[in-house]
């Protein structure tokens, strides 16, 4: 479920982030952080989330075994996972040692099997089988943190309640000049304070696109690709756009 591309200015964006505790910002900034967001929705127009999921609860799972592994690893190991425990119930009615085999391919396989199968036993207990779609009632779940949390609720629900932020993120924005932090929840708040809401979710997923594909931690193309030459201290144009 991919969200709505929304980049115009709006006077509602700014009600809309009034509940959050946000650092404040030169409408500068924002201007530039809007070209940004243009800039990246031009290069990547299919940007997704490339975890594979048909339903909430299944992008959950996915998620918590996301952690410390790639994208790729998880989607070997689900469609078996998945296929074995269709719903919450049965995840529920299983254990941890009946998980393992389907996991076993990525890393911390244990802790996430005890993981997925206590978020899930809560859940069917909790929440009547369903997976909640509040930051509040994620959070209380195992093996889920904020950041798990904003991927649930951007992808499964169309809720932004903030900007997920993996390493592909933190680089990219301190490199664009985003934020200067190293703590991902300092940098969350700088780009929730620069972006329109309603882009957040989508915002994460242009960002690792482009990690993934230009911008990386070493080896990247960023020399020889426009967005970053306009953009990134790193290349040429220093960043200045």
């Amino acid at each position: 479920m991919l969200m709505q591309h929304s980049i115009e200015n709006s006077s509602s964006d700014a009600t809309s982030k009034s509940a959050f505790d946000l650092p404040v910002r030169t409408r500068s900034d924002q201007a530039r952080a809007r070209r940004i967001l243009r800039d990246l929705y031009a290069c990547y127009p299919d940007a997704h989330c490339e975890l594979n999921y048909r339903n909430a609860h299944e992008l959950l799972i996915a998620t918590i075994l996301s952690a410390q592994a790639t994208d790729v690893g998880v989607n070997k190991a689900t469609p078996g996972l998945f296929e074995a425990f269709p719903t919450p119930a049965d995840y529920a009615g299983g254990s941890p040692d009946e998980i393992e085999p389907y996991i076993r391919t990525i890393g911390l396989y244990r802790n996430k099997a005890r993981a997925i199968h206590a978020a899930m036993t809560r859940i069917v207990e909790v929440y009547d089988g369903r997976v909640p779609n509040t930051m509040e009632d994620l959070l209380t779940l195992r093996g889920v943190a904020r950041k798990t949390a904003n991927v649930v609720l951007g992808n499964a629900f169309g809720i932004n309640m903030g900007v997920v932020v993996d390493t592909h993120v933190m680089r990219i924005a301190r490199r664009f000049g985003l934020s200067e932090h190293a703590d991902a929840a300092k940098i969350e708040k700088d780009l929730m304070a620069l972006f329109p809401r309603p882009d957040w979710t989508m915002l994460s997923h242009l960002m690792i696109f482009h990690g993934r594909r230009v911008c990386k931690a070493r080896g990247g193309g960023c020399a020889e690709h426009w967005l970053c030459q306009k953009y990134c201290a790193n290349a040429a144009g220093e960043g200045v756009a």
